[in-house]
């Protein structure tokens, strides 16, 4: 049984490796927000430690019923206080590495469903300078 459209008209993650994500196969080499509803915005942050409240603040105005927040390279888990906009909007977050957060935007996404993937891309390793 086939679950899962044909053609779908909404943003995919169609790949990603070390300090890059492709969005409909456009490559990204930085932090970025992308959404089923169209959103696609820079994220400005290069890594874990310059994340703040101000960068899910602004996820909170999207009005998405799930926000997927893609870590970097490994799961890290952002402080309570930052998700604050969020739970008042009673918006769902959740935290996975961005591989993971790649994959699950895409299926959530097929689905229909609101979704906007947050996705830290960190730096790769000996990519300084690039």
């Amino acid at each position: 049984m086939k679950l899962q459209p044909d053609k779908s008209d909404v943003q995919t993650l169609t790949a990603h490796g070390p300090g890059w994500v492709a969005i409909n196969n456009e490559r990204v080499a930085a932090s970025v927000v992308v959404g089923s509803h169209g959103e696609r915005f820079e994220w400005n942050a290069n890594e874990f430690g310059e994340l703040g409240a101000e960068h899910f603040a602004r996820l909170a105005d999207l009005g998405a019923e799930l926000i997927i927040f893609g870590s970097g390279k490994r799961i890290r888990f952002p402080q309570p206080a930052w998700l604050q906009p969020l739970m008042a909007k009673r918006t769902g977050v959740e935290t996975m590495d961005t591989p993971a957060a790649c994959r699950t935007y895409n299926i959530l996404a097929s689905e229909g469903r609101h979704v906007v993937a947050a996705l830290l891309i960190e730096k790769a390793e000996g990519a300084e300078g690039q």
